[in-house]
């Protein structure tokens, strides 16, 4: 289906509740830590990965044939909605994956920045933006971080990452270019919104937008309290959340207190609670984040029940394959690389 015909959210709903109901759970995770990388392999064969495992059987072993799998599983299953969507829904969907050009641009530049073979580099592309394969392909040819920078001409990213890379060249750091493409996907996001009606399906649609960039923001500035590196804040700000202003959050990256204090204050303060007690007394960011993903999980599907005849149950879906994904990967490189259990299981986001 394509933008040109009319929007159909209820049987674009229909068929992601039907693949939603297919999905991981944590039971799923529990058997998948206790197993080897050959074992994931077998049990992700009598899965919706079977048809990615037998494809690329072939060519890729171990963890990377689980690497290359679940991306183009997660690749092919957001291909899908937009084959089945149309109108205006197809539109907004087309807009809100673009989050993996941004994640494929940045995987290219860290890939470059720290010589990682080719290969390695291709098998962490997400295939499931606005980006076709020839244009990715012409990123992993680029012999430089100015070359990634030119070649992005013409796209959403193209002003913020010219306007980023002075910096980059001189203190030789991927942070004001990878913070470039992050700001880039979000604020032409809510740039692309417009007006909308309170209460509306745009307005539900606006309100997880923001919920996002505020999370965003919130990891990111936790990360400059923790890390006393001598970063611009500004560098990490993205435009369009409610929880921080710019200038806010210039005052508080020197606190990390501070900046839980106001989390706790804020409407996300109820959600979070727990895992705000937890970083205090543990003085960890890992589990935060993963409460920030699990919390946004939450938001994301209490919208999609508000509103069901709108994009938020999408979002909803979209968000819990890249869980999905995100745990999979998790669990098989925690195996390969000797981790106990417990430590894997640490590095999950579950619900």
């Amino acid at each position: 289906m394509s933008s040109a015909q009319g929007a159909n959210p209820e049987y674009v709903n229909a068929r992601i509740r039907a693949r939603r109901a297919k999905l991981f759970d944590d039971e799923d995770y529990r058997k998948l830590v206790r197993m080897g990388p050959s074992e994931i392999s077998r049990y992700m064969e009598e899965s919706e990965y079977e048809a990615e495992m037998n494809a690329l059987g072939s060519r890729h072993s171990g963890v990377d044939l689980i690497e290359y799998s679940l991306n183009r599983n997660l690749a092919e299953n957001f291909e899908d909605i937009l084959d089945w969507a149309g109108g205006s829904l197809y539109e907004q969907i087309a807009s809100y994956l673009r989050k993996f050009d941004a994640w494929n641009v940045k995987t290219v530049l860290r890939g470059i920045y720290s010589d990682a073979p080719r290969d390695e580099v291709a098998s962490d592309l997400i295939r499931a933006g606005e980006f076709d394969d020839r244009f990715l392909e012409r990123l992993l040819d680029a012999q430089s971080i100015e070359g990634v920078v030119e070649l992005l001409d013409g796209t959403i990213f193209e002003s913020g990452m010219e306007a980023a890379f002075p910096e980059y060249e001189e203190t030789d750091v991927l942070v004001p270019l990878e913070n470039a493409a992050d700001r880039a996907f979000y604020e032409n996001l809510i740039a692309e919104l417009g007006d909308y009606e309170p209460d509306s399906a745009l307005a539900l649609y606006a309100g997880f937008l923001k919920a996002e960039i505020d999370f965003r923001n919130a990891r990111n500035a936790l990360r400059l309290a923790r890390s006393g590196a001598d970063l611009d804040p500004a560098e990490y700000y993205i435009e369009g959340g409610d929880l921080f202003s710019e200038g806010q959050l210039s005052s508080l990256v020197s606190s990390s207190s501070e900046l839980v204090s106001v989390i706790r204050d804020s409407e996300y303060g109820d959600e979070l609670g727990q895992a705000l007690a937890e970083l205090e007394d543990a003085d960890s960011l890992i589990g935060f984040e993963r409460a920030l993903d699990a919390a946004l999980q939450e938001y994301a599907d209490h919208l999609s029940h508000v509103h069901p005849l709108s994009i938020t149950p999408v979002l909803s879906y979209v968000i819990a394959k890249e869980r999905e994904v995100n745990n999979i990967r998790a669990i098989a490189r925690g195996r390969e690389a000797g981790l106990s259990e417990d430590e894997i299981e640490k590095e999950l986001v579950t619900i």
